[in-house]
């Protein structure tokens, strides 16, 4: 087997995820959502009503980027920021009924980019590919992968609980069961 350069990995890595963003933008701005858009969009309809600095959290963005989007999508009419029933100084997110027919739209967009990125690749081969940035994630963010938070409470807890819920975990991802 050849022998493959640090440096060309993280080439074809970034380039691999450059070329994704641009294929989910291009069919994103079909629809006219800009890139970024649809997270906050996808965010909403799976919790709607969540605060900018939830939807910035949760999205592993700073709260001023997510302000700025939402502006935007405002803006569209997608999106309506309403005041905090419990505090005055909170605005909540909501999708409006525009932004709500529109997520069938972002979600189709989503698939053909995933099917173009992923096309050749079986189901074992996404898995794999899956693990391993899920390892360089948690590499540059400090934090454990799921396997290892498995990993860790078997050993922990040294129970049969803990071997049969980390099994169930790995057969879950494998079968891409939540």
């Amino acid at each position: 087997m050849a022998k493959v350069k640090r440096k060309a990995v993280m080439t074809s890595l970034q380039a691999a995820a450059r070329l994704s963003r641009t294929a989910l933008a291009a069919r994103l701005l079909a629809h006219g959502f800009y890139a970024g858009q649809e997270q906050i969009m996808l965010a909403l309809d799976r919790e709607d009503g969540q605060t900018p600095g939830q939807l910035a959290g949760r999205l592993g963005v700073r709260p001023p980027t997510v302000t700025k989007t939402i502006g935007r999508l405002q803006m569209q009419g997608y999106v309506e920021k309403r005041s905090s029933a419990l505090d005055a100084r909170q605005a909540n997110i909501f999708l409006t009924e525009t932004g709500r027919s529109a997520i069938a739209a972002i979600e189709k967009a989503v698939r053909k980019a995933d099917r173009l990125a992923f096309a050749g690749l079986d189901k074992g081969e996404r898995k794999t590919l899956f693990d391993l940035l899920s390892r360089i994630e948690a590499n540059l963010t400090g934090t454990k992968t799921p396997q290892e938070d498995d990993e860790d409470e078997t050993v922990e807890n040294g129970r049969a609980e803990g071997a049969a819920a980390a099994a169930k975990t790995v057969a879950d991802d494998a079968t891409g069961q939540p």
